[in-house]
Order: structure tokens, then sequence, then C-alpha cells
């Protein structure tokens, strides 16, 4: 029986493209840490420019989501509230409404036999 072993040229090949990803990654990761410093966020340019234009001084935030987990814990805390809500009312969403049945109105009564 014979082995079947990979080419030659696709192994050197595949090693390129991982160097040639490798490199990319880890140019883009010196060029936005070496930039950083020279773009501010829309908080300094913009915010406080106005805010200090307008006789506010800059205090700290209600919820300050820049300690720890806090901002990662918010966004879990309303994917669980959204997840919960959408399984409870699953078959409302769900539903065809085409094949019900219509159903009285209020006030109006149902036809007996």
């Amino acid at each position: 029986m014979k082995s079947q072993k990979p080419e030659v040229g696709s192994l050197k090949s595949g090693r390129i493209v991982w160097l040639v990803f490798l490199l990319f990654t880890v140019h883009c990761s010196l060029f936005t840490a070496a930039s950083a410093a020279k773009w501010s966020g829309v908080d300094e340019s913009v915010v406080e420019k106005y805010a200090e234009a307008h006789g506010r001084e800059p205090r700290e935030p209600l919820i300050n989501t820049d300690k720890g987990d806090m901002l990662l814990f918010l966004f879990l805390l309303g994917g669980a509230v959204s997840g919960f809500a959408a399984g409870y009312y699953w078959r409302k969403l769900t539903e065809k409404t085409e094949n019900k049945e219509q159903r009285p109105q209020t006030g109006e009564r149902q036809k007996s036999i």
C-alpha cells in the first residue's frame, strides 16, 4: 500500500502564508501602539472642548466602566435580559399569523348553535 505524502510545494507555500500573516499582525500591532498617542477619543476632542466653552468642567462618570470588567458585565447583563425576553416570547415571535382563527373583538359574543 502506498502512503500518501503531501506535496513539498504545498508545505512551503503554507508556511510562507503563515509567515506573511504573522509579520502582518506584528506590523499592525506595532503601528497601532505607536500611533495611539496622537489620536484622541471623541470625549477629549469634541465633548470636553464644548463643555469648557460653556463653563462646565469635566467630572467622573456616574458609572465608570473603565474599572475592571464593568463594561463586559453590563453587556453580559443586557444579553441575558434580552435573551430571556426573546425566549419567553419565542412563540409570538415565530408564530405564523395567517393560519390563526379570527378571535371575536371585545364586546362581541360568539354565536352558539
